[in-house]
């Protein structure tokens, strides 16, 4: 049976629908908010591996481009592998809702979201973040929500919940927090140099609405809920447990006062495959030892959990033996790659990105297809994590999940200094190879990003760092670290990421693995971080203080200039045959795909972008463009060339496009016979010009020239 739910939220109608789609689902709801309309749906397996060491969660962010009335392009013709954005939507999904599920709950749980319909004024992404949160919470499944998310923006210093798209361009915050009714629990923010009082605002500000939708939910569920699944446990009894703990607390205690990482972890891993032989029974039947071994390999992670959270909380000891708020050794260089256009290492203990920047024509943007108004981006980061880094093997193929939504972190928070269009007319990427990690591989790819772009000469506002915050709780004591490494992020309770200038925040992203943090922890976690960050740019001032006047002899130069839009037909030609002319005289060479071919963009405003690493080659191609162009006035005297001879007279090309008649009456003062007489192909005369007929001929005189 359908039964549907309406909420008045700020302005705007959110419908919920339940009872009449994918019934046959374990939790389905159908949200309305405005235009946009979700399906969510939630599937649990009944069959469990309680052996497992982690929680089978999948979340899935299904675009269907009819929900925007496109077809999707290529031969196919169907929606293929997710685009970037419907990986960050699905992320954006997990990390708020990961965490309120039992920590004990095994049982595989699939929560797919298809997009049906999109009004851009209302995100898609949100309107699924509620439906997930609430198909989960009336389903069986069990789950410690309900969880629910808005967008907050600031437009002439007003906060505004889930702006629209107009609203957005004129913000200077994007930001989208999600939380529970008690507290937020995950944030992901881009900021015009946002200043950290007002990110912390517009966090409380987001957090307030929240509490609207949740209390929606709550109603929701009250009425149509069904009663949670009693799901099976690994039983551990409290006699196995204090007989390991006693075994091993000491050790693992030893281990993690060790300052090196490889030998800390070689420590930890030595301990644990020692009390995993000491119970090992081979009179036990395989069943029955795996799931021995099981529970004494829990035991031994919940160890090195508590010892870890008591060193720091209570002892006030960092693993590597730094202070709370010290940054590790920091290191810079530019200029590693010669033929690069640009390039920078920074390194930040055992944490180092090789990051490299291109620069090409505005031709080269990258082509979006997705559900979003833009159709393109000309700046782009990418992100590569290869498991040497960690000194691992592993899996090598298409970015991941993590390689997603690391690039997009660094994207958003350089972007917010990059240039526009106008002000340097180039395609920019940049790409971060990690080459070491040990925490905060993302940050370091946002300083490195920054030097690689002033090392090639692109005039960013200002520079950019970032810093990794933790928070380590004990009870009701906490303690929040600054330039948290891997075991910290690992048994930590958060990993809080905030990068900007010094003049205020670009980008913020905030997991966490308990189920919310307050305002006081919030306010600490910024300030400190805004001192980290002011260390940070010191250091990259030393290394490189601004934006290299010039770019890389290797990049491409550029010239811009502007032409009638009407005029844009005669530079391309019939068939693209003028400008392909133009691009092959001018560069020297035999076809257009040459590397060393000059590349010119026509945009549908009339500007004209050239580009070439030789400034003769862009020069000359210029002058042929605008040869092209240049209207021929009347009454002015012209050197042309004779291209052909009639009868009747020839033809002068003034410049490459444009010709004109000169009668045979107009060849000479005297009278001529044969215009072959005087005059022949290859021939540089000149003429004045006698304007166009009512046909659009342009007609020439050499004899008035001679005058």
């Amino acid at each position: 049976m359908k039964k549907t739910f309406e909420l008045d939220f700020r302005g705007r109608k959110i419908i919920v629908e339940n009872g009449e789609l994918a019934k046959q689902a374990h939790g389905s709801i159908l949200v309305r908010y405005g235009d946009t309309v979700v399906l969510s749906t939630v599937v649990m397996s009944k069959n469990v591996n309680l052996l497992a060491d982690f929680f089978p969660l999948m979340v899935l962010y299904n675009e269907k481009l009819y929900s925007v009335g496109k077809i999707p392009g290529g031969f196919i013709k169907r929606e293929g592998r997710p685009t970037e954005n419907a990986t960050l939507a699905a992320r954006m999904i997990d990390r708020p809702m990961r965490p309120l599920f039992p920590e004990d709950f095994k049982n595989e749980v699939q929560i797919v979201n298809t997009v049906l319909s999109v009004d851009q004024d209302n995100s898609p992404e949100i309107t699924a973040l509620f439906g997930s949160s609430l198909a989960t919470c009336i389903s069986q499944v069990p789950f410690n929500g309900p969880v629910a998310g808005v967008k907050v923006g600031r437009v002439d210093g007003k906060f505004i919940i889930n702006p629209t798209v107009e609203e957005t361009e004129k913000s200077d915050i994007d930001l989208t927090v999600s939380g529970t009714k008690e507290a937020i629990n995950m944030v992901e923010a881009g900021a015009k140099e946002v200043s950290e009082e007002d990110m912390l605002e517009a966090l409380m500000f987001g957090h307030e609405a929240i509490k609207e939708l949740i209390e929606f939910q709550e109603k929701i569920i009250e009425e149509i809920g069904v009663e949670k699944y009693d799901y099976p446990k690994l039983e551990i009894s409290l006699e196995l447990t204090n007989e390991v703990t006693d075994l091993i607390k000491y050790d693992i205690d030893k281990a993690l006062r060790i300052k090196d990482k490889l030998e800390k972890y070689a420590k930890l891993d030595e301990i644990k495959e020692n009390l995993l032989e000491k119970y090992t029974d081979e009179s036990l039947k395989e069943d029955e030892l795996k799931e021995l071994l099981t529970k004494v390999a829990n035991i031994f992670e919940n160890v090195k959990y508590e010892v870890f959270r008591n060193i720091v909380v209570k002892e006030k000891i960092r693993a590597d033996g730094r202070k709370m708020t010290e940054i590790r050794p920091l290191s810079t260089a530019i200029d590693l790659l010669p033929r690069t256009h640009g390039s920078a290492l920074f390194t930040r203990g055992e944490t180092q990105s090789l990051s490299v920047t291109t620069l090409g024509a505005l031709g080269e943007h990258q082509i979006l297809d997705g559900l979003g108004i833009e159709d393109s981006k000309r700046f782009i980061l990418h992100y590569n994590f290869p498991q040497f880094s960690v000194g691992e093997t592993g899996r090598y193929g298409a970015p991941g999940r993590r390689e997603i939504g690391h690039g997009a972190l660094g994207e958003r928070a350089l972007l917010q200094v990059i240039p526009s269009e106008e002000e340097f007319p180039y395609t920019i990427r940049v790409v971060s190879e990690i080459l070491e990690s040990n925490g905060s591989s993302s940050q370091a790819s946002i300083c490195a990003g920054c030097m690689s772009l002033m090392a090639a000469g692109v005039p960013i506002k200002a520079p950019v760092a970032g810093i990794a915050m933790g928070l380590i709780t004990s009870g009701d004591d906490y303690t929040i670290l600054t330039d948290i490494q891997g075991l910290e992020d690992h048994l930590g309770d958060m990993d809080f990421k905030v990068a900007g200038t010094k003049n205020g925040i670009c980008a913020l992203q905030m997991d966490i693995k308990i189920k919310g943090i307050t305002k006081q922890i919030l306010k600490e976690a910024l300030a400190q971080a805004h001192k980290a960050r002011l260390e940070i740019l010191k250091v990259i001032a030393k290394q490189i203080k601004e934006p290299r006047k010039e770019v890389s002899k290797y990049a491409p130069k550029t010239m811009t200039f502007t032409i009638d839009p009407n005029k844009i037909k005669d530079v391309i030609g019939k068939g693209g045959e003028m400008i392909t002319k133009i691009i092959l005289e001018a560069s020297n060479v035999t076809a257009v795909t040459d590397i060393n071919a000059v590349k010119v963009d026509l945009e549908d405003d009339g500007r004209v972008i050239i580009y070439h690493t030789d400034k003769d080659i862009i020069e000359k191609t210029a002058n042929m463009i605008k040869d092209v162009v240049r209207e021929v006035e009347t009454g002015k005297i012209y050197t042309g060339k004779v291209v052909k001879v009639e009868d009747f007279g020839c033809f002068v090309e003034l410049w490459p496009g444009v010709e004109g008649l000169v009668h045979v009456s107009h060849l000479a003062k005297e009278r001529v016979e044969k215009p072959s007489d005087v005059v022949k192909v290859g021939d540089e005369i000149i003429v004045k010009s006698l304007g166009y007929d009512k046909k659009g001929r342009l007609n020439l005189s050499r004899k008035e020239a001679l005058k």
